[in-house]
């Protein structure tokens, strides 16, 4: 079958190829009848407009990249869908590509995008290659950084403070009487949100003479069974070393570790305490109850897609949105044993 035409419209509504322009790309500016014909007429042709052609026209393709580390983390996934929406309902598209942590690849997978006309794009976290920003600024395209706040208001970005919350989780153990820590995180290089969240884990300890010992420190890919390996690592100290509470950088870590803790018939919490980050439902499905931190996943992805659009359309300098993240004390945590 052949393609129906801008042409094929006009001349089945009565008007003229402008006016279908203009009903297509300004609908405002044409009258109400006329409107009425040429969606009819679009219709009953099924006419689709011609991306490509409709690009090269304006120099823009309405669409938006989101670069991502992995779509394996459901977290990332809940975001973009967050993103999606806004962008849906203010006439862009949202493309989405991986770089599973390889910061070089990021530099690769975005250039390419920008060769396919993505006008703008949004990345996961602060550290980036100074090779990613060099190219965004030759191409012109604008950008926002998610899951954190550049300190320095050098970039724009949209986040919360990770090392702030991991502090804040690790201050409320100590207060509970916990003296021995272990961790569980997600390897850092390429995630500058595990690097912060271990660093705030640190920080706390540091303020109250206190240390993570590198035997209770355990980093691995962000899985189930691997963190729940992980944790069985920490059980198999001997009892004056094995640590009396355990945070995990992501709820999948501490699920993980509560796994092992049942299998190995350590009772949570009279015997261990745990922790998680990002308040997931999968914590939610926990016995115990998981104690975790609550970060504004869906907020962070409304409110990208807002500034990327702000940027796009030159309603808005470029932000730096600082959320706020809550703590969400339940049944995995209690005093230490004595």
């Amino acid at each position: 079958m052949s393609r129906s035409s801008a042409k094929d419209v006009a001349r089945l509504a009565g008007v003229s190829t402008a006016t279908v322009s203009r009903f297509l790309n300004s609908p405002e500016q044409v009258d109400t009848d006329t409107r009425a014909l040429v969606h009819d007429a679009v219709t009953k042709l099924r006419y689709v407009p011609h991306g490509a052609a409709q690009a090269l026209r304006s120099a823009r393709s309405h669409m938006v990249g989101a670069v991502v580390p992995s779509f394996d983390y459901a977290l990332y996934a809940r975001t973009t869908s967050a993103m999606q929406a806004v962008l849906d309902a203010k006439g862009y598209s949202m493309v989405l590509a991986e770089h599973h942590y390889d910061l070089d690849a990021e530099v690769r997978i975005t250039e390419q995008l920008i060769r396919r006309g993505v006008d703008a794009f949004v990345f996961v976290g602060l550290s980036h290659e100074p090779a990613l920003l060099a190219l965004l600024e030759s191409y012109g395209r604008p950008y926002v950084l998610t899951w954190g706040v550049d300190p320095l208001h050098r970039q724009p970005s949209i986040g919360f403070d990770n090392r702030a919350a991991t502090f804040a989780m690790t201050r409320h153990l100590i207060g509970l009487g916990h003296r021995r820590f272990g961790l569980l995180s997600a390897r850092t290089p390429g995630n500058d949100r595990a690097m912060e969240r271990g660093a705030g884990i640190r920080a706390a300890l540091a303020e109250a003479g206190l240390a993570l010992a590198d035997e209770c420190v355990q980093h691995g890919p962000i899985d189930l069974g691997a963190a729940a390996a992980m944790m069985k690592k920490l059980l198999a100290l001997p009892a004056a070393r094995r640590p009396t509470a355990v945070l995990g950088t992501n709820d999948i870590f501490a699920v993980g570790a509560m796994v092992a803790c049942r299998a190995e018939g350590v009772r949570i919490p009279d015997e261990i305490s745990i922790t998680g980050c990002d308040n997931t439902d999968l914590g939610a499905t926990q016995t115990p109850a998981l104690t975790s931190i609550r970060t504004p996943i869906v907020e962070i992805g409304r409110a990208a897609a807002e500034e990327v659009v702000a940027q796009l359309e030159g309603n808005a300098a470029a932000s730096h949105a600082a959320l706020p993240f809550e703590l969400m004390l339940r049944a995995s945590t209690a005093p230490p044993p004595r």
